[in-house]
């Protein structure tokens, strides 16, 4: 029955490529044969970047072009479903990366304001699509306690800093206490945000924080 409705919704609203939004040929699951070999890849070093408070940081994909209007659909244009194709494309770059360097999965997390505006947390559905791929759950660490103007707006890393610090706190400190936390998010640009949430986890008594990162 499940496949039927699967068939079902395939016939309806056939699967289109995330990130050229053309419709998937026959054979290709995810990602369109043209995407999977043209992307902006990231691979061996250059898939890594180090940062404050978090020893690394892996992304899969720069951030230009497709992947940016990608991205943009999936936060603010409802294209939630795309969570599916960008966890296992973050999952396959934790398992080359980061394997046997974390406890658990956590998030950065939207403010109650914007998730309520938004309809959903981006990358909540990230770090769980993530988690499944790894069969490691992701569980929620993190509050954002005030809501804050978008990063993308700000210009220069002291600003960004500034504009996210304080801005979170551990939910439960017993939780990440003695542990190794992988922190996902959907884009690392000057590392501000991460860098903050990671000070806060390390702060609460998690032994090391990494990241990762769509792109």
């Amino acid at each position: 029955m499940k496949g039927f409705f699967s068939a079902l919704l395939d016939l309806l609203f056939p699967p289109r490529c995330p990130f050229c939004q053309k419709l998937l040929a026959e054979g290709e699951a995810g990602l369109c044969s043209a995407c999977q070999k043209n992307l902006p890849w990231l691979t061996g070093a250059e898939a890594e970047q180090k940062g404050e408070f978090y020893r690394r940081c892996v992304s899969p994909l720069r951030y230009q072009g497709e992947v940016r209007a990608s991205i943009h659909l999936y936060k603010f244009k409802g294209r939630r479903g795309y969570a599916g194709v960008y966890g296992a494309l973050v999952a396959q770059c934790i398992a080359d990366h980061l394997a046997g360097e974390y406890d658990l999965i956590t998030w950065v997390p939207l403010s109650a304001r914007r998730r309520r505006k938004r309809g959903y947390d981006q990358a909540a559905l990230l770090a769980g699509a993530a988690g499944r791929m790894l069969n490691v759950e992701a569980v929620p660490t993190l509050g954002k306690k005030r809501d804050t103007p978008a990063q993308s707006g700000l210009k220069g890393e002291a600003r960004r800093r500034a504009n996210v610090l304080g801005a979170y706190d551990v939910l439960n400190s017993v939780q990440v206490s003695g542990r190794r936390v992988l922190l996902v998010d959907d884009v690392l640009t000057t590392g501000a945000t991460l860098s903050e949430c990671a000070r806060v986890l390390r702060t609460a008594g998690a032994t090391q924080v990494v990241c990762a990162t769509l792109a």
